[in-house]
């Protein structure tokens, strides 16, 4: 193995290292700051808190589609949602139990993900620009350097409204997919690089834990091995630089190590319908996407992809703030990298294609979140192409060839200018944007989902003495368990079967509540509603057998809009 030698690559370690320690402290100064806020999403509790809270405390667990493994006397879930796993619930557990059950103290584990992210993200790149080099220059290493493209991918990212807010709430968004993404993309490429089978293992042993998270992360691996596969195909068939031996026992320990952390998404498939009820959503998702309709997908999706790198989505934290220039930055830096070296440019511009192409297909909405998997592997390649002006210098330093002091001061100064510029207007318009976010958020506390109203709202119920509320509308049930540590459980009967409407056997769920007047009902505001029609079917029935419906409470945003609404029934 070659090995440079030049006397400045151990100040260029110090230099990026510190690089590295700063980019990795600005993020977490700016996820850490108010973590409290906004309020507890109803995803981050139902996908993480409340559980992790019960297996604390003991309390019987709700398991998704009471579908869970017992052992001893405890049930532990498989999975938070038909398409999530519940990695989070298990990862939750050591950051609750030292910190307590708390709001900040769950999304310590987001931010803790987010960090991992970023490391991740800047082996993944440094390793695709040394499996390059390699290719190119015949030099290898057996541990990769810090490259200035992983630098740059784990800088623009630091400060990003999208990365950091994002990461704040990583359980709303599934955090966990990126670092799990990235892990297999560093370990698949230094298999390619340097034959180890180790690294294959654990490549396809993040890749299946990557899909059991959350199955949109097959947006990103699936592809991965396709384009993997076709360049050890390459490499053997044209014998470019050592292609990696891949024997049958290797690759069926491979796939043994994919197929393992998917046994639980397996085993919830085969004791449930959940499996067929995808399947039938392949041409129409559960929120009405038609996902033969690709001419109208196509424009959303396109939209959000440069929205996550603006920023501007994030209006539930209380207004709306940009990066205008980041769509415009990345493209020139795309472009400089398809100019001056479309070979390195290739794999991951090809590997981001097909994820963007992946995504236009869903089972649930186009939700910008989903693109919380995305951005970062948008930066990754902004990074790559950015960063192919420093090339000329680092491939002769790599070959020990003679640079003329002039041509090498002339690179240096023009290529290293070009790169503090965009960098710099880079980071400096994503800072402003979410300084601006933060400065917003401690005004409004979040807005509608992300209100912190739901903070009064478990509050008033638990030392009320109200500990089982009848829900009428979706997202108080899981923010209220988690927020009264169990002491107060909403029974939800408004019926997950139509957002437009009550089913027609809403009714009759209601009926033997209302017999009970010292029940007590949670709704929604009117303009806050989610599930509609049921505010208006709970006055119809309770009025038609003479009971006077009074509201009780309402619990509103810090602007005074309200949110959510406590009634009562009387005669």
């Amino acid at each position: 193995m070659r090995q440079p030698s030049t006397s400045v690559l151990p100040s260029m370690r110090r230099w990026r290292s510190l690089w590295l320690l700063a980019a990795l402290v600005l993020y977490l100064l700016l996820a850490c700051y108010q973590l409290g806020l906004p309020g507890l999403h109803y995803d981050e509790a139902r996908e993480a808190g409340v559980n992790a809270m019960e297996l604390l405390t003991g309390a019987p667990v709700t398991a998704f589609r009471n579908v869970s493994i017992t052992l001893g006397n405890q049930q532990f879930p498989l999975m938070v949602q038909d398409y999530i796993g519940a990695l989070n619930v298990y990862l939750a557990l050591p950051f609750l139990a030292l910190t307590g059950i708390g709001v900040p103290n769950l999304r310590f584990l987001s931010v803790f993900i987010g960090l991992a992210a970023l490391l991740l993200l800047e082996r993944a790149v440094s390793e695709w620009q040394a499996t390059r080099e390699d290719v190119q220059y015949g030099t290898r290493f057996v541990a990769t350097p810090i490259t200035t493209a992983g630098l740059v991918a784990i800088t623009l990212l630091a400060a990003s409204p999208s990365f950091v807010f994002w990461s704040r709430q990583g359980i709303f968004v599934t955090n966990l997919t990126q670092p799990l993404c990235f892990l297999s993309i560093w370990q698949g490429l230094h298999w390619l690089r340097c034959g180890r089978p180790r690294s294959l293992y654990l490549s396809a042993l993040a890749g299946g834990l990557a899909i059991y998270a959350k199955l949109i992360a097959g947006w990103v691996i699936g592809p991965f091995v396709l384009l993997a596969g076709g360049w050890w195909i390459w490499q053997r068939t044209r014998s470019v630089g050592k292609a990696s031996r891949l024997s049958l026992p290797t690759l069926l320990v491979a796939l043994c190590c994919f197929v393992l952390p998917l046994t639980p998404l397996l085993l919830f498939y085969g004791q449930t319908g959940a499996l067929n009820e995808l399947f039938g959503k392949l041409d129409q998702s559960y929120y009405g996407v038609d996902n033969r309709d690709l001419l109208h997908n196509f424009p959303v999706r396109w939209g959000q992809l440069w929205q996550s790198l603006r920023g501007d989505h994030l209006w539930y934290l209380g207004g709306i703030y940009a990066n205008p220039l980041a769509p415009w930055l990345a493209g020139i830096a795309m472009g400089i990298g398809l100019l001056r070296a479309w070979r390195t440019m290739a794999f991951p511009l090809a590997l981001l294609t097909l994820t963007f192409a992946c995504s236009l297909f869903t089972v649930s909405d186009l939700f910008v979140t989903h693109y919380a998997l995305v951005q970062p592997l948008i930066v990754a390649v902004v990074a790559i192409g950015l960063t192919t002006v420093l090339g000329q210098k680092s491939a002769r330093l790599r070959q020990h060839q003679p640079v003329h002091q002039s041509e090498h001061q002339a690179v240096s100064f023009y290529a290293f200018a070009l790169v503090f510029v965009l960098l710099t207007l880079w980071l400096g318009a994503d800072l402003l944007a979410t300084t601006r976010y933060h400065a917003v958020l401690t005004r409004s506390g979040g807005v509608a989902d992300h209100s912190d109203a739901n903070y009064d709202l478990a509050y008033y119920l638990r030392y009320n003495g109200l500990g089982s509320p009848l829900a009428l509308d979706w997202g108080m049930d899981a923010p209220v368990r988690y927020l009264s540590e169990g002491k107060v459980t909403p029974i939800e009967i408004f019926g997950y079967t139509s957002l437009a409407a009550p089913d027609r056997d809403f009714a009759t769920r209601l009926q033997p509540f209302l017999a009970n007047q010292a029940n007590v009902y949670l709704l929604r505001a009117p303009d806050q509603a989610v599930f509609q029609g049921r505010r208006e079917r709970f006055f119809q029935v309770a009025t038609s057998i003479g009971l006077t419906v009074e509201q009780v409470a309402q619990f509103e945003q810090r602007d005074g809009n309200p949110v959510f609404e406590l009634w009562r029934t009387s005669r």
